[in-house]
């Protein structure tokens, strides 16, 4: 058992079934980190692309378009809404490395498990939404009671905002946006967060995707975003050893689950 505890350091477990529980931990942190890796050599090599295309293909067109010595008034204005297209997929592209960067840190940080209370973060994050939502109708409904959860807190609070976050998007084109948030226990030790809203919703068969790395539903005109929270919820679910999954109609909002594994009592 020296062994054991000097391998996992300040968490050493003191039994034989705590160490086996560590173990399977770090294995399905392994696996969740591997599965992420994949999806981020996925998003650099293909999503990155549509925004680097647009750089590319439009450079030498302007630059085609300004060699005369005086181009034409028509000439300029194509150029300029040439450099206008590649200024926008510039500052697209920087947004997207800004969204691997914070899953790639949500990745690599390192798991500090603790008691956290659900209940006050949960009521802490729905207020600073709402301070950010000023002029909307929003009506919150949070549980009157949590359990304390085992987790990491910094990850476990990107992961609710983002969750909640979403909600109060998707929500925006309703008169009276309704986020509700319930936890129930699963009756194995953990439990299950459940964000419903009553927004636009989507299509429940394209429900696979939407958990991809800057995968999305709706048009940017109509909602902003880059397809990274959804990424962000499950990459975090995943470290503590649970998982992420979302239900869905079109234009009757959604639900977001987020199945946790270790609630205390």
């Amino acid at each position: 058992m020296e062994q054991v505890q000097q391998t996992f350091g300040r968490v050493a477990p003191q039994t034989l079934d705590e160490a086996l529980a560590l173990l399977a931990r770090r294995e399905a942190e392994l696996a969740a980190l591997r599965m992420a890796q994949q999806e981020w050599m996925h998003a650099v090599s293909h999503d990155l692309r549509a925004p680097l295309r647009h750089l590319l293909a439009f450079n030498p067109l302007v630059a085609e378009l300004l060699e005369s010595a005086s181009p034409s008034a028509e000439d300029l204005e194509e150029a300029r809404s040439f450099l206008q297209t590649m200024e926008q997929s510039s500052l697209r592209m920087a947004a997207m490395f800004d969204g691997l960067l914070q899953l790639n840190r949500a990745q690599s940080h390192v798991l500090q498990l603790q008691s956290v209370d659900l209940q006050a973060l949960l009521l802490g994050i729905g207020q600073r939404l709402q301070a950010g939502s000023k002029g909307r109708s929003i009506e919150w409904c949070l549980p009157a009671a949590a359990p304390m959860l085992q987790a990491d807190p910094h990850l476990l609070e990107q992961a609710l905002s983002a969750a909640l976050a979403n909600a109060v998007k998707f929500t925006r084109t309703m008169s009276l946006a309704r986020i509700q948030v319930d936890v129930q226990r699963d009756g194995q030790g953990g439990c299950c967060i459940s964000v419903t809203d009553n927004g636009v919703g989507f299509e429940q068969a394209r429900a696979g995707k939407l958990f991809g790395v800057f995968q999305r539903m709706h048009r940017e005109a109509e909602f902003e975003g880059l397809g990274v929270g959804l990424a962000l919820v499950r990459d975090v679910c995943r470290r503590h050893g649970g998982e992420a999954e979302i239900q869905a109609q079109l234009n009757a909002g959604c639900q977001l689950q987020m199945h946790w594994p270790t609630c205390l009592p």
